[in-house]
């Protein structure tokens, strides 16, 4: 048998649209709803993207920062091995004696005939001392340096003259005489012996300081002899 409904027809539609009138409100609200959790949830996860874009640069410029102290932390040693590689240097030249600069001069002021058997030579102001190490800052008097020339020369004479040479020499303030003693003629002659020629014994002392001017005094230039120009 079929199924009879017994409600009347016009109460039947009122029946059906009070039901639909009632959960229109209901499903939009279910809407609103989701629509809600939908923007919150693209809002957090934007906030959390930037949060994490933020974080990754702050991590950048940190480790930029880094590489860059590392640069001057290197720059810096280096630096400092500069200044103590400079001032090895220094002390190192305060206590050479410009021998190069000596001996050419030297060649030019030796009387002919004469030759040196030795030469010593010191910024301390002692010769026997070959450099030393550099004066102290509390040393009380002025180190000059100083040269100690030991030889053989035909006479007295060219002792002399070879005295008064040394004096214009480059810095050079004093020669001192030690001795000069003739040798006996059973003797001979050699690199070792005077023979019977005169045997001196010289101290050449230096200035502290160089002059203003590297010329030869009563002369222009340097010599090419003595390292100047042609």
């Amino acid at each position: 048998m079929k199924p009879v409904n017994l409600i009347p027809q016009d109460q039947r539609r009122r029946f059906a649209a009070d039901g639909n009138a009632k959960g229109a409100p209901i499903l939009l609200g279910v809407l609103a709803a989701l629509l809600a959790l939908v923007v919150v949830y693209v809002l957090t996860a934007n906030t959390v993207t930037e949060r994490k874009g933020e974080a990754n640069t702050a991590r950048a410029e940190a480790d930029q920062i880094e590489v860059q102290a590392d640069q001057q932390n290197s720059f810096t040693d280096f630096a400092q091995v500069a200044l103590t590689r400079t001032q090895s240097v220094a002390g190192v030249a305060s206590t050479r004696f410009d021998w190069e600069r000596f001996m050419r001069e030297l060649s030019r002021v030796m009387p002919a005939g004469s030759w040196l058997q030795s030469a010593d030579a010191s910024v301390l102001g002692d010769p026997t001392s070959g450099g030393g190490t550099a004066p102290t800052a509390e040393a009380t008097t002025v180190v000059t340096p100083a040269a100690n020339l030991v030889g053989c020369t035909p006479g007295q004479d060219d002792v002399a003259r070879m005295m008064v040479r040394l004096r214009q020499l480059y810095r050079v303030d004093d020669v001192e005489l030690n001795e000069s003693t003739a040798g006996t003629r059973a003797d001979e002659a050699s690199v070792d012996s005077c023979g019977a020629l005169y045997t001196f014994n010289l101290t050449v002392n230096f200035s502290a300081t160089g002059p203003s001017s590297e010329t030869p005094r009563g002369s222009k230039s340097v010599p090419a002899s003595l390292g100047g120009g042609s």
